[in-house]
């Protein structure tokens, strides 16, 4: 049978969530009754996650793992694993379990009709520094690149995997995938989800690569938004 959704999870030093996550998730996506595939890039992990996803890959045959030969950041993690998924409908969460697998029917229902679903955190059970910094990134950029979207950070989004066929990531640029899609006319909604406290192992990401750094990538969509070729052919005589 065709693969329906294939769930894609970048992982980086996550030793200590991701076999409670595959155990977290799986019970979720087989309820759904569909074909169903869990792609994990490990991007440079220096602990023993590769280890431990190898191990379990070898009992639980729908997982299949990318090992980068070092770090190279989410937005490449993100981009290998968009073009290692089969399924018709790419769905993607964090490794730190932070984002509820639970969420992903909530999400789901919203496919007959958009092309990407992103999930909204309400309640974040993050430090008030994060949360602040965050709020503070979202309004600027939703603002600048009319995405029409106000969380962007969250990781737990669903997307329909043929609109890749006229998206191109950069790194940095996969906080921008809503305004890219958007760009390209395809239907992207937003839909609160579940937010949880981060109980095991550390945060990847602080104040400047989380702010600072996206300030050259905001340009580049604003840039590419007003460049768009946007044009309709009224006729086409032979």
């Amino acid at each position: 049978m065709p693969m329906k959704y294939s769930v894609v999870i970048p992982l980086k030093n996550e030793e200590e969530n991701i076999i409670d996550l595959i155990e977290e998730l799986e019970p979720i996506m087989n309820k759904l009754g569909e074909p169903w595939e869990l792609v994990c890039i490990d991007d440079g992990s220096t602990d023993g996650t590769l280890a431990i996803l190898s191990d379990i890959a070898k009992k639980k045959t729908f997982i299949r793992i990318l090992a980068f030969d070092r770090n190279y950041g989410q937005s490449c993690a993100f981009d290998a694993g968009f073009r290692k998924a089969s399924g018709e409908w790419i769905i993607t969460l964090d490794g730190d379990r932070q984002n509820d697998p639970a969420d992903i029917p909530k999400l789901l229902v919203w496919t007959d009709t958009h092309d990407l679903i992103c999930g909204r955190r309400v309640n974040r059970r993050d430090p008030w520094h994060k949360k602040y910094t965050s709020r503070l990134a979202n309004f600027v950029r939703s603002r600048f690149c009319d995405d029409g979207v106000n969380d962007t950070g969250c990781s737990l989004k669903v997307y329909r995997r043929s609109c890749f066929d006229k998206i191109k990531l950069y790194k940095g640029m996969h906080r921008f995938l809503p305004a890219l899609f958007k760009i390209e006319g395809f239907r992207v909604v937003e839909s609160p989800v579940n937010h949880r406290e981060r109980l095991k192992g550390q945060t990847k990401y602080n104040f400047i690569n989380r702010s600072f750094n996206t300030i050259a990538d905001m340009l580049a969509v604003r840039w590419m938004k007003n460049r768009h070729l946007n044009y309709r052919i009224d006729r086409d005589f032979p």
